[in-house]
């Protein structure tokens, strides 16, 4: 079974309809390897269904998002981003002078959940984060 499939699958047990639409949305971002923006999947599945709205594709991808099958992430460029969240988890490091991206490791945020439900009873989504600073290079020059 495809991991497109496999979401499928998610998504009709969960009691979502799989309508064309909103499978195109998911391929869409599936296929992506990386970030989008909402405009950019909506172009993307214009491309061979003219006739989506915007609307449908934000709410797709707040369903997607609610099932754990994509993530939402504040990349800086003023619009959110949305990338498949893939078994291994990962986040950026953004640098704010250059804005040079560095993939983060999620072994630095891996215990940040644990203590937040150990010290606040809070189950957080710790899936994937933008840090925003300096990059070795900026801070260097600056």
């Amino acid at each position: 079974m495809s991991v497109e499939d496999a979401a499928m699958q998610v998504l009709k047990e969960s009691g979502h309809r799989l309508t064309p639409q909103r499978m195109m949305v998911l391929s869409a971002v599936r296929q992506a390897g990386g970030h989008l923006t909402a405009a950019e999947i909506l172009e993307q599945v214009r491309e061979t269904y003219p006739y989506i709205d915007v609307s449908t594709v934000y709410r797709t991808l707040a369903v997607l998002k609610e099932m754990r099958l994509v993530s939402e992430t504040d990349m800086g460029g003023g619009e959110a981003s949305y990338e498949w969240l893939e078994q291994q988890r990962h986040h950026h490091l953004i640098c704010r002078t250059c804005d040079g991206v560095t993939v983060l490791d999620h072994k630095y945020l891996e215990n940040l959940g644990a203590e937040i439900l150990d010290d606040y009873g809070f189950g957080a989504d710790i899936d994937h984060f933008a840090i925003f600073g300096l990059c070795a290079d900026c801070k260097r020059r600056g």
